[in-house]
């Protein structure tokens, strides 16, 4: 029993359960409108979902997916609950909007309750929607995995290119990832 008891103590360490929260570098709302000025009638659509939750089906996510083919496209699962995808989420609010111009973001909530994503969505601000995915119907069929967070790249022709699971540590490798494989 004690053993269980300090094997669970350990994993929790590890997973970064214990550590203080990042804090979200979401600039202000005229930092985003004047750094999104002038994006693609496709891009401007997802940034003036900025925050949001939204649909939940299947084929409201492969539908938007058809929209923006033509431009890269990179989804992050996440969840309110993971405390990785809160370390990271800093990193996809510095790199959305220095690409956002060029690269469509959309979040995919695993696994997770409206609640207490929209708290999350509050406290950590995007410039793209996030999608439900209460029960993991969407995020096999872009090989998502079960993982919390991955991240899968697509590129122009909606053709999946890359799935990282686990978190980004910085935008730097986030952008850099985009750039290898999104665009």
């Amino acid at each position: 029993m004690r053993f269980a008891v300090i094997a669970c103590g350990l994993a929790l360490i590890l997973a970064g359960c214990g550590g203080s929260e990042p804090k979200s570098v979401a600039p202000s709302q005229a930092e985003v409108k004047r750094q999104l000025a002038g994006a693609a009638p496709k891009l401007t659509a997802l940034h003036n979902e900025a925050n949001r939750l939204i649909g939940g089906s299947k084929s409201d996510f492969q539908d938007r997916m058809l929209q923006l083919r033509g431009y890269p496209v990179v989804v992050n699962k996440w969840a309110s609950w993971c405390a990785p995808c809160r370390g990271e989420f800093p990193a996809f609010q510095k790199a959305a909007l220095k690409l956002g111009k060029q690269v469509a973001f959309l979040g995919l909530d695993g696994q997770d309750n409206d609640g207490d994503a929209r708290k999350f969505l509050e406290r950590y601000p995007v410039t793209y929607p996030s999608y439900r995915d209460p029960d993991l119907k969407i995020s096999p069929t872009i090989q998502a995995g079960v993982a919390f967070p991955t991240t899968i790249f697509f590129n122009r022709q909606g053709k999946l290119v890359y799935a990282h699971p686990g978190p980004y540590n910085n935008a730097a490798d986030l952008i850099a990832d985009i750039k290898r494989y999104a665009e």
